[in-house]
């Protein structure tokens, strides 16, 4: 029998600018740091979580202690659950912070999205927990 998966523990993009990565997940998304490499990586606190911003170039390139390389180029996506009320806040905070809303999307089972981009132009999104409640389990 197959054993069965709790949830994502961590999930990355990549950005080469680090620097303007953090502006923008510490201080537009309040991201709490939890460590940072110079030139490799910055990783942040998200709930019970982690999401990991990479130097692509950089972890392309094995690691000393044996880390498997990896890496991606182009915009990636990750989504955050926000409630309702939250999104509207959300969305509030981000368009005051210069953030350009990229589309809004109000899907067939009533749940709610907002997209945006970050400065290495990854798509992120805020959703409320519905969207995927018609799942298949």
């Amino acid at each position: 029998m197959t054993p069965r998966l709790l949830r994502i523990l961590e999930t990355c993009l990549y950005a080469e600018d680090l620097n303007a990565a953090h502006a923008f997940y510490h201080g537009v998304l309040g991201l709490k740091l939890h460590s940072r490499a110079d030139g490799r990586h910055l990783f942040y606190h998200c709930g019970d979580g982690m999401l990991l911003i990479f130097n692509p170039s950089t972890t392309q390139q094995c690691h000393p202690d044996g880390i498997p390389c990896h890496g991606s180029s182009g915009a990636e996506h990750v989504c955050w659950a926000a409630t309702q009320s939250e999104l509207d806040q959300w969305r509030d905070h981000l368009t005051a912070s210069g953030v350009i809303i990229e589309h809004e999307q109000t899907w067939d089972n009533g749940a709610r999205s907002i997209y945006f981009r970050d400065p290495a132009r990854n798509s992120l999104e805020f959703a409320t927990p519905t969207l995927w409640a018609n799942h298949p389990d």
